[in-house]
């Protein structure tokens, strides 16, 4: 679907993208594209489609016409109804298109057909665009931020809603985002990027094992906790919180007793995309020291 050998974007004297490893996006994946602002998501996605200039050598399978993408910023007519602007993109009246009136119930979006787009909130701006985008039925889909400015339980719901819907799809989904929660359940690969270069691509349980090991306990940064858990091995982590790898089922036994006696609440995991990609960016930074 997409294959990408190099890719180099230069915004004047500047490199903002240098992609210099194979990559490759198959029919039907869900791919994560991970990382901070300024990291080079949405470079990528602009050099894909042609909207701005780039080097190297990378194809699509898909004509770029046939790409839907949700971008960051999306306006439309502030002057009439939310339904006439779906229907002036759309070409034709809604309840034309079954599979419009389709999303426009999955979405729980009826409400909001009759309001000016400049009277929706947040989420229903971004349902409005997702409605329009998935219409399309494309092979290729980008959403790019499509949660940026909702909050912690509107992003959730929305990403489990985008999930759903493509369950049984054959589309291929690129989910370009700065929280790592929201790929947990949606990804089954990721791209990690940093100042416009790749950290890592691949499998996403893949990538949890070669950076965390098989199991790792999530802990509050505390003097006590650091101290009972000395003798363990520590990952990187936010400040706030500290991680515990375990590489075997003898060693995840003995962790879990020893917090458990001293009554101290964790988090087991063995798919925490914000632990693996800490430490996938720690083991990037010291390969190029």
């Amino acid at each position: 679907m997409i294959n990408i050998q190099s890719l180099q974007v230069h915004y004047g004297n500047h490199l903002a993208l240098d992609i210099r490893r194979p990559i490759t996006i198959e029919k039907g994946d869900r791919v994560g594209i991970l990382g901070s602002n300024g990291a080079g998501k949405t470079t990528l996605l602009n050099a894909l489609l042609g909207i701005i200039p780039s080097k190297g050598k990378f194809s699509l399978e898909v004509d770029q016409e046939a790409i839907a993408v949700h971008m960051q910023a999306n306006e439309y007519l502030t002057t009439v109804s939310v339904r006439s602007v779906m229907e002036a993109i759309l070409g034709e009246k809604i309840e034309k298109r079954q599979d419009v009136m389709d999303l426009i119930r999955f979405f729980d979006f009826e409400e909001s057909l009759k309001k000016k787009f400049q009277n929706l909130s947040g989420g229903q701006k971004q349902r409005l665009t997702l409605i329009l985008v998935i219409a399309q039925k494309a092979p290729l889909i980008f959403f790019d931020e499509v949660t940026s400015g909702l909050d912690f339980d509107s992003r959730q719901a929305l990403v489990s809603l985008i999930s759903e819907h493509y369950q049984d799809r054959e589309s291929t989904l690129c989910f370009i985002t700065h929280y790592y929660e929201e790929l947990e359940n949606f990804a089954d690969k990721l791209l990690l990027l940093d100042k416009g270069q790749v950290i890592d691509f691949g499998d996403k349980q893949e990538l949890f094992h070669k950076y965390c090991g098989d199991t790792v306990f999530i802990l509050d940064n505390t003097q006590e906790n650091k101290k009972l858990t000395e003798d363990f091995r520590h990952l990187a982590a936010p400040a706030h919180l500290l991680a515990l790898s375990a590489n075997s089922k003898e060693e995840e036994i003995n962790i879990a007793q020893r917090l458990m006696k001293a009554d101290i609440n964790y988090k087991r995991t063995n798919a925490d995309i914000e632990i693996m990609t800490v430490n996938a960016k720690k083991h990037w930074e010291g390969g190029r020291s």
